[in-house]
């Protein structure tokens, strides 16, 4: 009887205590301070805005060198995606240039977002001492940050309410290849478009005149905007370095808002005759 009273006991004791608690993760990485001297900065060239890469600047004013083996971006504003490879030793220099890509904008159907402060984390070497995980803080508002964001929740914005797409059917006229964008219903609101801009291969030409160039009523299913695409530049070097032949910006409105430009891309079928096309009106083709 004794020996039943204590199992009832022991029974109860472990009920009263709820479920054990689960195991202790490990512990947290530990981060450092910037070593003197080292700071960064953001920076983004041309040819990386179609690619979704920035440059991480870093500077090192100190005689000591510096090894980064590698680098993150890390703010609420974008997705953060998983350290980048630098293996990178940097002497004393006024600004070497470390290339990574960066995430998704983390828009908002509310409006344009904030943004929010960002750190660069990097794992370092200074001298000859062992790595170490070191967090560099980004100036807040951080320019090249606030105009990715705006940019990039903007046509967000806009891709909610319609898709705009390059046309289906493209023919070659009077030295010009016509065709049409074409706004597709999505989701709730009147798109209108504004503004198609050309690149640094083509000149746009919209067959309507008048402001807005198009719209898509609340309502309404689809609307072509019919535009002809010429020749902008004719000279070899452009066609050599051609980094956004094929970005188009488009400026729309939504419900009468302010212009979001999104940019709109041929797809590769129509890169390829458009390109022929191109050569072929330069008098660059074989």
């Amino acid at each position: 009887m004794k020996r039943f009273t204590a199992l009832l006991l022991a029974a109860a004791l472990v009920a009263s205590c709820g479920s054990p608690r689960p195991a202790a993760g490990p512990a947290a990485e530990p981060t450092s301070a910037p070593p003197a001297g080292v700071s960064v900065s953001l920076a983004q060239w041309r040819s990386d805005e179609p690619v979704h890469v920035l440059e991480i600047a870093v500077t090192n004013s100190s005689d000591t060198p510096v090894y980064f083996s590698d680098v993150q971006l890390v703010t609420a504003s974008f997705k953060t995606l998983p350290p980048q490879r630098a293996d990178a030793l940097l002497r004393r220099t006024p600004r070497t240039d470390l290339r990574i890509p960066y995430g998704e904008a983390n828009c908002s159907t509310k409006g344009l977002p904030e943004l929010s402060p960002a750190t660069v984390v990097a794992h370092i070497r200074t001298g000859t001492e062992e790595l170490r995980r070191v967090l560099f803080p980004v100036p807040h508002p951080d320019p090249l940050l606030t105009r990715l964001l705006r940019d990039e929740c903007s046509a967000f914005l806009v891709k909610q309410a319609a898709d705009i797409e390059f046309g289906p059917t493209w023919t070659e006229q009077d030295k010009a290849m016509r065709g049409s964008l074409v706004l597709t219903r999505k989701g709730e609101g009147t798109v209108a478009v504004q503004d198609v801009g050309g690149t640094t291969h083509y000149i746009v030409t919209p067959a309507v005149r008048k402001r807005p160039l198009a719209v898509l009523e609340a309502g309404a299913r689809q609307v072509e905007l019919p535009v002809a695409l010429t020749p902008g530049r004719c000279d070899p070097h452009a066609f050599a370095e051609a980094k956004k032949a094929f970005q188009f910006p488009v400026r729309a409105t939504l419900d009468g808002g302010e212009e979001r430009v999104v940019i709109v891309v041929p797809p590769k079928p129509l890169q390829e005759r458009l390109t022929a096309y191109a050569l072929r009106t330069c008098g660059l083709g074989g």
